[in-house]
């Protein structure tokens, strides 16, 4: 069930109600998508189609590639998967997705990233057409986004909203801390934010006196990519923070030890945005594959 953000402070009881419910929440919502999937296929008598495509062999990208497709065919979507050798250019990767994306038995792309330091990411992207970039990284994507407008959104910053939502935390009025501003991550994170009336401040690697900063936040996104950079006693009593961030050890951005003595809730690493992330994923593709047939 959701939960409220509880008394000011960090309880172990709100900390357990975020990492069951949290997960709950996920699950919730891809059984949902399953059900909308059917209802689709039944009506349509076409399977939704995720295409992921990964480009070398980081074990990681392996394991969330692998994890994404066997929820994709719980929850009743196809999964086609493509898989490049560590030498792809960009011109070769931008060639398959420009290939998935005229496919009209693919109903949405996944390009797992990173795809390594040689290729160009961005022109990568976008090459993936706006209507079947269901994990929200184009630049069409940031400006519906933005705008407020009928589109995909990022999937991890979606999904903390959606936690948001399901423990009744409103950010109207609050005071948001954005700690990272990468492009499909931090930003993004920053606009949704915006837009459900938050004031938004984005901190990043240039910022003076990041603790400052995040003692002020009402809610706390940390999205960096280093290792318990934010620390326990920079969290305001009461405030909700959600850690997006994974890394070597399994841990996150925030030091989470610490810190869930002060947050009122707080997500752990793992288990925390994570299924959120493939939860949106998923149904943001059976959204595509309703848009793109009408259906």
């Amino acid at each position: 069930m959701p939960h409220g953000p509880g008394p000011p402070g960090g309880t172990s009881q709100a900390l357990k109600a975020l990492g069951d419910d949290g997960t709950a929440v996920a699950r919730r919502t891809v059984e949902e998508t399953a059900k909308k999937a059917a209802e689709f296929t039944a009506r349509t008598g076409v399977t939704p189609c995720l295409a992921t495509v990964l480009v070398g062999e980081d074990p990681a990208s392996v394991t969330y590639v692998r994890m994404k497709q066997n929820r994709s065919r719980k929850a009743g979507i196809a999964s086609r998967h493509v898989a490049l050798p560590a030498a792809t250019t960009t011109g070769e990767l931008v060639a398959v997705l420009r290939e998935l994306s005229t496919d009209p038995a693919v109903h949405g792309i996944l390009l797992q990233h990173p795809v390594g330091e040689h290729i160009d990411e961005r022109a990568a992207f976008e090459a993936i057409a706006p209507e079947k970039d269901v994990d929200g990284v184009t630049f069409a994507s940031f400006a519906t986004m933005s705008f407020g407008l009928p589109g995909f959104v990022s999937c991890t910053p979606g999904g903390m909203l959606r936690l948001l939502d399901a423990y009744d935390v409103d950010p109207a009025g609050k005071r948001a801390v954005v700690v990272g501003r990468s492009a499909i991550l931090g930003k993004p994170a920053g606009m949704l934010l915006l837009a459900r009336d938050a004031t938004v401040t984005y901190c990043h690697s240039r910022t003076r006196d990041l603790s400052a900063a995040v003692r002020e936040a009402d809610i706390v996104v940390a999205a960096v990519g280093r290792p318990r950079l934010i620390r326990g006693q920079d969290i305001k009593p009461g405030a909700v923070v959600l850690d997006a961030g994974y890394n070597e050890g399994n841990v996150g951005d925030v030091d989470f030890d610490t810190a869930v003595e002060r947050a009122s809730l707080i997500t752990p690493v793992p288990g925390g945005v994570g299924p959120m992330t493939i939860a949106v994923l998923l149904e943001q593709t059976v959204d595509a594959a309703a848009r793109q047939l009408g259906a």
